[in-house]
């Protein structure tokens, strides 16, 4: 096994400033961006809701299939060559041209386009950055780089919507200011964070390997599982907050736009106290995954909130409790997914999976949703299968054991 040291501030800064410019780049399209250009007339107001979660459903699935592909392929790399900067850097280009395509795109089926481009990008170098966390850093550090990742997400939606909203950006100017960010501060992360050149023993052995072993592992499954119905959870209560402003509340769309802006700063105030604190906690004491399912059980709480008392008032409750929940499950989930990698040899690809967990949230949460508006024609149902999910999610994760602090 590689002998890891512990990185410092530098490495923990350029770690943290390429997730706030993935994060940032990634979400504000999905509840600003998206459905302003998808947006249809109050009297079919629906079909809009359906357009959304097509478009970011379709990118989903694009990324779950990108994200472990190029973690393999990472894993890979020749003896002498670099393993993860190139692809981080091919996955930051790719993003900043599908951004300026997206802005430019007219109809669902050319926005779907667009983002499919996005996800994929986004999937490639996400990838290739959270396998870092694994390759270079010690289990007691990983909890605070996995606070990193969930604080970075927060905050990253305030970042990318608080611009555009201040500053009064268009669509297309938004976007475009989307994919100067990313060019920039991606591509400036992935060529600072140290990235070795890989060894023959680093490869993976062809000979004796079943293919995708890590799904046959019992507690690795279990977590994978737990995540994925948590992160489906997470994406009904959040990736249609704009069409419930809009719709169910019936705000109109300027109040709507400034009132997602203080609700998502209310999400990341929380995300980020719940991700620094748990993470510090799960470092020293290692019991990640009691941590873990206690969070799911404070998400829940949020769709129960907002389902019983669906006001904005109430939604303001709904956001602080979805933030302390998902801010603490999205940090010490990453840290215990790593401590439970079965191979070495392919963190990149294993890594690669747990990301596409939250992926595949973002592909089933907007399109479940969607058909459960259209279903009842109103938003309650969304928030109570959020709570439900999000439970069995705490529930699956619960099964994984606790490996032993090494």
């Amino acid at each position: 096994m590689n002998t890891v040291t512990r990185a410092g501030a530098r490495w923990m800064s350029l770690f943290t400033l390429a997730w706030l410019a993935i994060w940032t780049v990634q979400l504000t399209p999905v509840q600003l961006l998206l459905p302003l250009q998808l947006d249809t007339p109050e009297d079919d107001w629906i079909r809009g809701v359906v357009s959304s979660g097509l478009v970011l459903g379709i990118g989903g699935l694009a990324g779950i299939v990108a994200g472990p592909a190029a973690g393999a392929l990472s894993d890979r790399a020749a003896a002498g060559r670099h393993r993860r900067r190139p692809w981080a850097l091919g996955g930051v280009w790719l993003t900043a041209i599908c951004l300026v395509l997206t802005g430019f795109a007219s109809g669902p089926w050319a926005v779907g386009a667009g983002w499919v481009g996005v996800s994929i990008g986004v999937a490639v170098s996400s990838a290739a950055f959270t396998a870092l966390i694994a390759d270079q850093l010690p289990t007691t550090q990983r909890g605070a780089a996995a606070a990193a990742v969930g604080s970075s997400q927060a905050v990253g939606i305030v970042f990318g919507v608080g611009l555009v909203v201040l500053l009064g950006l268009g669509i297309q100017d938004g976007y475009m200011l989307l994919a100067g960010i990313i060019a920039v501060i991606g591509t400036a992360a992935a060529l600072l964070l140290p990235d070795p050149p890989g060894t023959a023993e680093m490869r993976p052995k062809g000979e004796g390997r079943k293919t995708l072993a890590s799904l046959r592992d019992r507690d690795f499954a279990w977590m994978l599982s737990g995540r994925l119905v948590t992160n489906i959870g997470n994406a009904l209560g959040t990736a249609l907050l704009l069409f419930f402003l809009l719709h169910g509340l019936g705000q109109e769309n300027a109040v709507a736009q400034d009132n997602l802006l203080l609700l998502i700063i209310v999400y990341t105030v929380f995300v980020v106290i719940a991700s620094v604190f748990t993470g510090i906690v799960s470092d020293r004491t290692g019991n990640r995954r009691t941590l873990t399912v206690a969070a799911t059980v404070v998400q829940a709480a949020s769709g129960v909130a907002i389902a019983l008392v669906p006001t904005f008032e109430m939604t303001m409750v709904a956001a602080a409790l979805m933030g302390l929940g998902y801010g603490a499950f999205s940090t010490v989930g990453l840290a215990f997914a790593a401590d439970l990698l079965p191979d070495e040899q392919d963190h990149a690809r294993d890594l690669g999976i747990v990301n596409v967990t939250a992926a595949l949230g973002q592909l089933i949460g907007p399109v479940l949703g969607a058909g459960l508006v259209a279903l009842v024609g109103g938003f309650w149902l969304v928030f109570v299968a959020a709570a439900v999910l999000s439970l069995v999610g705490g529930v699956l994760t619960a099964c994984a054991r606790q490996p032993a602090r090494s």
